[in-house]
């Protein structure tokens, strides 16, 4: 029989059930949470291998939350013990701030006003900490970055490195000092590890740190030993949205006024929200900017020397966002192989380090673990391929600027040990193929807002070209092309004639002339690294190497770029002529040197069976005396030598250039 249309609609009306959102069990952390909402939760197995999969989360609104939140928390119950951590955002995706078990979805960053609750001795609760975050799928090693004070090298802590293999994760918050040094301890909030891994492996899990072992509990396998084990994710709604605004310890390039433009953009998103107010501090002194339109941008302006801007936006007396440590200042890059890279060999240069040296992003040759290392961290010397590693002599040569002109340093290196000239070139079709390494450090300076804005481009490469000059000159004619028109004509190129090339060989000087050579046709400077001492046949120690190098390179800088004093650049010779026996070589500067005892044995007379017995300085010259008339000669070489002295140095150290010239 049928029903009537009516007698339809309301049983069909009556069947409807309204399923509301999943609130997600109450946690020990509600109390701490207040004001926040609960996206994610997760009852964590004993074992698990989530690896290229989503955990199966009881409950799950990032979907709905999308980027609309402004801090983020966590939640980490184990068997009645509990910690409560909140931040600031460290993505805009609600996705990835859950367990990263995808390849790429790495966070290795500090975060700003950290929150820690907990009811377990040991953990330091508080507000207004710093925090630092090792998240992703990847195993790791205990190689620190150097970006965290008081992390340890030797044990897996506060400060570990993501490796290209998947397949452990590390899902870790920790307390860190503010500033490098610190006199606070580094030590986890909370870690969730080996969920990546296998089926068959226990979870390591810890609140506060590991009382043995590795403090933040990397192959604890203690899961088991746990009845509950949950984590829960929050996330703070947004009120306002930011389209623009600067990062944590970024260095913006300074302009011709001495100072930089710092927009701060975005919208009111909250109805309540009438109008928004934006306060820059720096050294005591705090401008306000307000607002009262839905759509928003500021533009402060700060000055560009030792000191640092805080940006604080408010709306309805809450802090929507901050950002610290802001500077203005000049900008290089280090371009390079190993003597580029300059890690430590021997001595540290850790002493060089200064909160206003800064570096974005890693110089890490993984395309994953490059493209997820977007942001500004301290400038390190003495670990090669973390984040911010510039290198031994470019920290050096970094300090000495900060501390003589007063202005921050930004130095992005790109380096990579042991690789010929062709493995640094640019894929026209593609310059940001992240998968070359030109195209991993020009998506560096991109995201780093300065690859329009450098100051100069530091060369040292050429061992692995094996002397072969024709190679080398049109490879890096052809990169230095790319660069001219990528980063500009403005910044000054800097070529460093190499030691050797191949390493161990310092009879080889084809190479090394064509690169003196290139100061007359490419118009770049040749920087010297003949004089230092501190050489082991490839590479250089600090004292003796990295760090004169470094004081060479501050000095030429400062010359060219600050109004510096001149009489620092590598003597270098303009023409060789001959006299009975004697040959004099010419040099392009009146700087007065000094030539050591024992030089006479790196000059070879080519073509002629005649030793140099002794070399003398006349201003403007080197006289060298020969064993005999130098009949049927046809160049004169300066080879240098390896390791240690004897030097023809001007008044700051720096080596003469090698050279093979034509006699006349």
């Amino acid at each position: 029989m049928r029903r009537p249309a009516a007698v339809v609609l309301t049983l069909l009306a009556a069947s409807l059930v309204v399923v509301p959102t999943p609130a997600g069990a109450a946690t020990a952390c509600d109390a701490a949470a207040a004001g926040f909402t609960p996206v994610l939760q997760l009852d964590l197995p004993e074992q698990a291998n989530y690896l290229n999969t989503t955990p199966p989360y009881s409950l799950d609104r990032t979907a709905e939350i999308g980027s609309n939140f402004d801090r983020v928390g966590y939640c980490l119950e184990l068997d009645g013990q509990w910690v409560w951590t909140a931040m600031e955002p460290f993505s805009t995706d609600a996705r990835r701030i859950g367990l990263p078990t995808r390849p790429g979805e790495i966070v290795r960053q500090r975060v700003g006003d950290l929150e820690v609750r907990s009811n377990v001795p040991g953990v330091t609760e508080g507000t207004g900490q710093s925090g630092y975050l090792e998240m992703w799928p990847n195993q790791y090693a205990k190689t620190a970055s150097g970006q965290v004070a008081n992390a340890s090298a030797m044990t897996y802590d506060a400060d570990d490195s993501p490796t290209t293999p998947l397949g452990y994760g590390s899902f870790q918050v920790s307390q860190v000092g503010p500033t490098r040094p610190s006199t606070v301890p580094a030590k986890p909030v909370l870690a969730i590890n080996t969920f990546t891994q296998s089926d068959t492996s226990l979870l390591s899990l810890g609140i506060g740190a590991r009382p043995t072992a590795d403090p933040d509990w990397t192959f604890a396998g203690n899961a088991a030993q746990y009845s509950q084990r949950r984590l829960t994710a929050y996330v703070r709604t947004s009120i306002v949205t930011l389209t623009e605004s600067p990062q944590d310890r970024q260095l913006v390039p300074r302009d011709s006024k001495g100072g930089a433009t710092v927009p701060v953009a975005g919208r009111m998103t909250d109805p309540r929200v009438k109008s928004v107010q934006l306060a820059v501090t720096s050294n005591g002194k705090t401008d306000l900017y307000t607002s009262a339109s839905r759509q928003f941008r500021f533009t402060p302006r700060i000055r560009a020397g030792l000191h640092e801007y805080t940006f604080e936006l408010r709306a309805l007396g809450r802090v929507v966002a901050r950002r610290e440590g802001i500077v203005s200042g000049d900008a290089y890059v280090v371009q390079g192989q190993s003597n580029a890279e300059a890690s430590m060999y021997n001595g540290a240069a850790s002493g060089e380090e200064s909160p206003y040296l800064r570096s974005f992003g890693s110089p890490v040759s993984d395309p994953t673990i490059s493209a997820a290392d977007r942001v500004w961290g301290y400038a390190t010397g003495d670990v090669s391929r973390q984040s911010g590693s510039v290198g031994q002599w470019a920290i050096r040569m970094g300090r000495q600027l900060v501390d003589k002109y007063k202005v921050p340093i930004a130095l992005v290196n790109g380096a990579h040990g042991g690789q010929p000239i062709s493995f640094f070139q640019r894929n026209d079709a593609n310059p940001d193929d992240i998968a070359t390494n030109y195209g991993r450090l020009r998506q560096r300076l991109t995201a780093a807002g300065v690859i329009g804005q450098l100051r100069g481009v530091l060369w040292y490469q050429g061992e692995s070209d094996n002397d072969n000059a024709a190679v080398h000159v049109s490879g890096f004619t052809s990169l230095l092309q790319d660069w001219r028109s990528d980063f500009g004509t403005t910044p000054k190129y800097y070529v460093y004639q190499v030691r050797t090339s191949p390493c161990g060989n310092s009879t080889s000087t084809s190479l090394r002339e064509a690169q003196r050579e290139m100061g007359d046709t490419l118009g770049v400077t040749v920087l010297s690294t003949t004089g230092l001492s501190g050489h082991d046949g490839c590479h250089y120690a600090y004292a003796g190497g990295y760090r004169d190098m470094g004081d060479h390179t501050y000095a030429v800088l400062a010359r060219d770029l600050y109004g510096g004093p001149s009489g620092v650049a590598p003597p270098n010779p303009r023409t060789v002529t001959a006299s009975g026996s004697q040959l004099t070589v010419q040099l392009r500067s009146t700087d007065p040197l000094t030539v050591e005892e024992g030089v006479a044995a790196d000059f070879r007379v080519d073509g002629a069976a005649v030793t140099v017995t002794s070399v003398a300085y006349q201003p403007g010259k080197l006289v060298l005396q020969l064993s005999g008339p130098p009949t049927g000669a046809t160049a004169l070489t300066y080879q240098a030598h390896l390791r240690a002295g004897p030097w023809i140095t001007n008044a700051i150290g720096t080596g003469l250039l090698t050279f093979a010239l034509p006699i006349s």
